[in-house]
């Protein structure tokens, strides 16, 4: 029985990604204390100037990439990534798809139902998200990439690239949480 004003049991839906992409290949995950409410850092997370990071930037670099500032979250929305599903203030979710594996990325210009959508061989289908706890302290800030490929010749192709990025891959991702974290409590 509840007491009155209890409101009940918390009911939590599944995160964004695993509605997205419940099977993958291969999977990164990082996640930060931020000192700062959660819209502060969501505030954060949707304006912050990836080029800021000087990490960030050399690995674009490397990849051969010549951004131009600023490279905010909108502007890589407007580069190939889709936003497939947000719930403002605690969660949002990007993917592509691509041949990754390959010096141009092979990215397909795609909207979020024909990212679901699509399946034709030869391909992997990466959904990243951001997510957001309010925690003692401040709020948590994870972010996972999860990477499903559309066929076995292309699973061993990114696998092998993947065996390269990967490090180069988790020191972005980390270098953009410190980014956001910087942000939200500037």
């Amino acid at each position: 029985r509840r007491r009155a004003g209890d409101p009940g049991p918390v009911i939590t839906a599944a995160p964004l990604i695993d509605e997205l992409m419940s099977r993958f290949d291969e999977v990164e995950r990082h996640e930060l204390l931020v000192p700062a409410a959660p819209a502060a850092v969501y505030a954060a997370l949707r304006r912050v100037d990836l080029l800021g990071s000087r990490v960030i930037l050399g690995l674009l670099w490397l990849r051969g990439l010549r951004p131009r500032r600023p490279l905010t979250l909108e502007r890589m929305l407007d580069r190939g990534f889709i936003l497939l599903g947000e719930r403002p203030g605690r969660e949002l979710a990007l993917g592509t798809v691509g041949r990754f594996w390959t010096p141009t990325g092979g990215r397909l210009s795609l909207d979020a139902e024909g990212f679901r959508a699509f399946g034709e061989p030869g391909y992997a289908k990466a959904v990243w998200d951001f997510r957001l706890a309010d925690e003692a302290g401040g709020t948590r800030l994870s972010t996972e990439t999860r990477i499903a490929c559309t066929d076995a010749a292309s699973r061993r192709r990114f696998r092998l690239y993947w065996l390269l990025v990967r490090p180069f891959s988790g020191l972005i991702r980390i270098a953009l949480l410190r980014a956001i974290a910087r942000e939200a409590t500037r």
